[in-house]
């Protein structure tokens, strides 16, 4: 049976329902696990019903860099306006016990059967790997072929060969060969940045090392529409419609 992946869900309920009722479709038979590379919250209006869904359902959740700031663990002055109020936010409507939760949530490199979670990277996990160079100069901190990562929503990923590295376009399926090293971003559940609109996770065979990207379309009207009522930045609605 193959592993769900999920990243960034940023509280974004609608999309998460589309993703799993998505998921369900293709693989009636289940999952061997779900996996989440972190940032449950932040940015949209249903934290706790994000925090709610892994408790229950996935196997393994590492901590993103939203998840630390809405619980405390991280400054506020690291981040832009839009984020910290957003941050602000969240933290006044969790309960003790959701704020717990975003709290204890292990950091990564997480080793899961053969391959590696991490948010950002595997040296820092607040980095950005946005380019080939810089997914280059993180070749030596990896600790197998295989590594998962999210933090940029951006679906897609890297290939490392002692020749170079290159991106990964999202194709609908990526064979992985067994001798080369591969950075996988399924992208971003709750707030895309790639120019996709569409909730963006992946599928990952392991026996056949297969990576499956997968979007699915949601009702962004409402995701964006219940930012608003909350009152946060209107740019934080504005943003899923435009996939950036």
């Amino acid at each position: 049976m193959p592993y769900l992946i999920l990243s960034d869900l940023h509280a974004n309920r609608e999309a998460l329902d589309a993703v799993l009722k998505d998921a369900r479709a293709a693989h009636p038979d289940g999952y061997r696990a779900v996996l989440c590379l972190g940032d449950l919250v932040g940015y949209g209006a249903d934290p706790g019903y994000a925090i709610a869904w892994a408790q229950t359902e996935a196997k393994a959740v590492i901590r993103g860099n939203h998840d630390k700031v809405c619980s405390g663990l991280d400054s506020l002055e690291l981040y832009n306006a839009g984020a910290q109020a957003s941050a602000v936010w969240t933290n006044q409507v969790l309960d003790s016990s959701q704020l717990q939760y975003l709290r204890t949530l292990g950091r990564g490199p997480l080793h899961v059967d053969g391959f590696d979670l991490v948010h950002g990277s595997p040296r820092d996990e607040d980095e950005y790997l946005v380019h080939a160079a810089q997914a280059d100069e993180v070749r030596n901190y990896l600790d197998g072929t295989l590594t998962f990562f999210g933090h940029t929503h951006v679906q897609g990923g890297f290939l490392l060969t002692p020749g170079g590295t290159r991106a990964i376009p999202p194709n609908t399926t990526l064979e992985l060969e067994p001798d080369h090293f591969y950075m996988i971003n399924p992208g971003s559940v709750g707030q895309p940045r790639d120019r996709d609109p569409r909730a963006a996770y992946l599928i990952y065979h392991s026996e056949k090392r297969v990576v499956e990207y997968r979007r699915v379309a949601y009702d962004i009207d409402r995701a964006s529409r219940k930012i608003l009522d909350a009152g946060l930045p209107a740019s934080l609605a504005a943003r899923l419609h435009e996939g950036r």
